[in-house]
């Protein structure tokens, strides 16, 4: 008997019809003799909906009852799961994720789990129950209900996942695994059999959607092997693991993200801790910086850039415009108009020439690039944002033809 964590996302139990679906997928492995634990999400647009009902009576709710709030979508989703389950006849039972043992910091609406006492979901499932567990949340010191924030549902499952030491954990979504790109904008992309970790992660933090980057990076910390697959079709996924067989693809995949911003300080003095003081600035305002250009000092003067989130933009923005007098800068630029486009693979440490033949493409497409990120796995680009389609497009034509 194996011990399977499935996640279904919120296009998965958006009604009453998918709800069945899931419960049959869930029943069908507890059938063939699986022990099975559940995580949810909250139906559909549940979560926007609850959001809007509390900005019509306070725009600046606390984030501690915002989190009570935001709870109860998943908590509804596990309870109607387990009533459609129910009615198929198999034992089984839905916890909050303070009762099946989520602990985390007070951090409310992005809160970081501290750890998982498991003891309450041994218990059930020893009873021959399904435990279906209400994702995205957990309690801290205080008895308070937090909230993990973005892609928590799926951090919830591998969390579990590594406290239970489940043999596997299935990710279900509306895609059927992991593709070279993104399918709705690129008609040649290929659904991989495997990708790692590391390649994963990177793709993730590059904007795939497919998984949360806090769940890869735990995953990869506690060695849990993840199959993205459907909810809808009965087919293979993806597996994500520490270790795959893809020694002759250079690059894995190509992903773009259109949530990004640039900020350009024109004219600074050519000295020494003038980079300090302005990304410690933004550290201390917790703004998280992603790609960083300074140019060649000329005439006593250097220009910086970097990027940031575009809900960033306008605190990124107004930090810098406070502190130009000690920043020193002769002038402010800024753009939301650009996207982030990257080719992933591990195959590029051996082989050079990814760079080049991405350029190379870029330019044969008349797309011009802004700025360039690379690490030994990935190589990035900033565009503008109405070439974007199009680079994803002829970049994955490069590399999978």
């Amino acid at each position: 008997m194996s011990l399977i964590v499935k996640k279904f996302g919120g296009s998965s139990v958006a009604d009453n019809e998918k709800l069945r679906n899931v419960a049959r997928v869930v029943t069908k492995s507890h059938a063939d003799g699986h022990q099975v634990v559940v995580i949810v999400s909250a139906q559909g647009d549940t979560t926007d909906d609850l959001l809007e009902k509390a900005a019509g009576l306070n725009k600046s709710a606390s984030r501690r009852e915002m989190d009570m709030l935001l709870a109860c979508g998943e908590q509804m989703s596990a309870s109607l799961l387990a009533i459609a389950i129910e009615k198929l006849g198999f034992p089984v039972i839905s916890l909050t994720g303070w009762q099946a043992g989520m602990q985390t910091d007070s951090n409310h609406s992005s809160a970081r789990i501290k750890k998982i006492d498991p003891e309450r979901v041994r218990m059930e499932l020893d009873k021959n129950n399904i435990v279906i567990i209400a994702g995205f949340q957990g309690i801290n010191k205080f008895g308070d209900v937090t909230t993990i924030g973005r892609g928590g549902s799926d951090t919830t499952a591998v969390a579990f996942a590594a406290s239970l030491k489940a043999d596997l954990c299935k990710i279900y979504t509306d895609v059927d695994g992991v593709y070279t790109a993104d399918p709705r904008v690129v008609s040649g992309a290929r659904k991989l059999n495997e990708i790692s970790f590391d390649e994963m992660l990177e793709l993730a933090s590059l904007g795939a959607q497919v998984l949360a980057s806090r769940s890869v990076e735990m995953a990869k910390r506690f060695r849990v092997k993840i199959e993205v697959l459907s909810s809808f079709r009965d087919c293979p996924g993806t597996i994500v693991k520490e270790v795959v067989k893809m020694e002759n693809m250079q690059v894995s995949g190509v992903a773009r993200d259109n949530n990004v911003a640039r900020i350009a300080l024109i004219g600074l003095q050519d000295v020494p801790g003038v980079a300090s003081r302005i990304f410690t600035l933004l550290a201390q305002h917790k703004i998280n910086v992603d790609i960083i250009l300074q140019s060649i000092g000329r005439h006593e003067t250097k220009d910086i850039s970097f990027t940031v989130a575009k809900s960033n933009l306008p605190d990124a923005r107004a930090l810098m415009e406070d502190h130009r007098d000690s920043l020193c800068y002769e002038a402010l630029e800024v753009s939301d108009q650009i996207s982030k486009v990257s080719a992933v693979g591990a195959g590029m440490v051996n082989n050079p020439g990814v760079a080049a033949r991405m350029f190379e493409a870029l330019a044969g497409a008349g797309v011009n690039i802004q700025m360039i990120s690379t690490s030994e796995i990935k190589v990035s680009v900033l565009i503008d944002l109405a070439d974007s389609d199009r680079a994803v497009q002829v970049i994955h034509q490069e590399f999978f033809g």
